[in-house]
């Protein structure tokens, strides 16, 4: 997914003359320079959602006031459903003002609005637009969710999961799902197989949310799953489902990925250097790891860098390396390079940072580097 400052620097007065324009060809009148002059006032100094937002309200007051003849308008705007792979932010981006129309205004009329949204995600997303009427129109909205599960459009089945995860980026929480995810875990069902790629991406971050409040649910769920649909693309959804209990060592979410054998495993040498950075060097990770077992085990291993923060305490990031099989008695050297470079999540601070190989989520060596700021 694109980043919300890279998206945001889209929503301005050339997107509100590209979605005028486009309304204009239907709804001759439009007021496009008008609409673009508005945007274009209101919108210096707001983030994404708020631009977003202005962009909404200018089609608000330009369009008819009557919801119902409205949206007809707005769906005819939306040209042809997007096929597998093509990025919703790519070459739909100028959508989200349209489907944000329909999240502010239409929760009166939640029959023409669902129809709406399905119509929308077929051509960029209604992920956020759905979330209102989760919260006010519950009970038809997952019957329609139900019915979006086992649609012949990929994006609408995408739909059906990305708009009721619990923790959804950039969106509301819905704090129902969170205390009780079982009516979501009903909705990916028929989804834990989905040949599309786009479609299993969602089930498996859905998965991943919620096994972040109910880990033995979402165990529970995930090895029935592996037992009555054994499939290649269940088995993604599976392992990219658990990546979270993965990180955090969980043994029963490791062993259901066939990882084993962690507490045999040693890393008798671990070399961290350099010994002092600044922020943009990079730091080289090289270790050995031995099986001292006499059989052999599918192992994952992952590099953990406790973050020094403001206030002296630190923080733990788990960064995935590899997953690998050792033979009886097999000794093996890996090496990883780690950038120390800030993010938009991520500043640095100066101190000691002690850096642990994780093998099947067990900690077996810890080196440390200095950060000078």
């Amino acid at each position: 997914m694109a980043s919300e400052y890279g998206l945001k620097r889209h929503f301005n007065g050339e997107a509100a003359r590209l979605i005028g324009g486009k309304i204009r060809a239907v709804h001759p009148g439009f007021d496009v320079e008008g609409y673009a002059a508005e945007v274009e006032e209101r919108i210096p100094g707001k983030e994404l959602k708020d631009r977003v937002l202005v962009l909404t309200e200018g089609l608000r007051s330009r369009l008819p006031q009557d919801y119902t003849e409205a949206v007809p308008i707005l769906l005819a705007i939306l040209g042809d459903e997007l096929a597998e792979g093509e990025g919703v932010f790519n070459s739909s981006w100028f959508l989200m003002p349209v489907a944000r129309y329909v999240e502010e205004y239409g929760l009166d009329h939640p029959g023409l609005s669902l129809d709406a949204i399905e119509e929308i995600t077929k051509r960029h997303t209604g992920e956020y637009a759905i979330r209102p009427y989760l919260e006010r129109h519950r009970a038809p909205t997952m019957e329609r969710v139900a019915h979006w599960a086992v649609s012949p459009s990929h994006n609408v089945r995408r739909l059906a999961t990305e708009g009721v995860r619990p923790r959804l980026p950039w969106a509301r929480t819905l704090g129902d799902f969170v205390k009780d995810p079982r009516p979501v875990l009903e909705i990916l069902e028929p989804l834990r197989g989905d040949p599309s790629e786009y479609v299993r991406k969602s089930v498996a971050n859905n998965l991943n949310d919620i096994a972040k409040d109910h880990p033995d649910l979402v165990l529970g769920t995930v090895l029935r799953w592996t037992e009555e649909s054994p499939t290649p693309e269940t088995r993604w959804i599976v392992r990219h489902g658990l990546r979270t209990l993965v990180k955090q060592g969980d043994q029963q979410a490791l062993a259901l990925l066939g990882a084993t054998g962690g507490e045999h495993v040693r890393v008798p040498r671990l070399r961290v250097a350099p010994a002092e950075v600044t922020v943009g060097d990079t730091l080289a990770l090289d270790f050995d790891i031995e099986n001292t077992d006499d059989r052999a085990h599918t192992v994952t291993v992952d590099y953990v860098v406790h973050h020094v923060r403001k206030n002296g305490r630190t923080i733990p990031k788990v960064f995935k390396l590899t997953a690998l099989e050792l033979g009886p008695g097999e000794k093996r050297t890996l090496e990883k390079s780690h950038p120390v470079r800030e993010v938009r999540t991520r500043r640095y601070y100066a101190g000691e940072h002690a850096v642990d190989i994780q093998v099947n989520g067990l900690v077996r060596a810890t080196g440390r580097f200095s950060l000078r700021t």
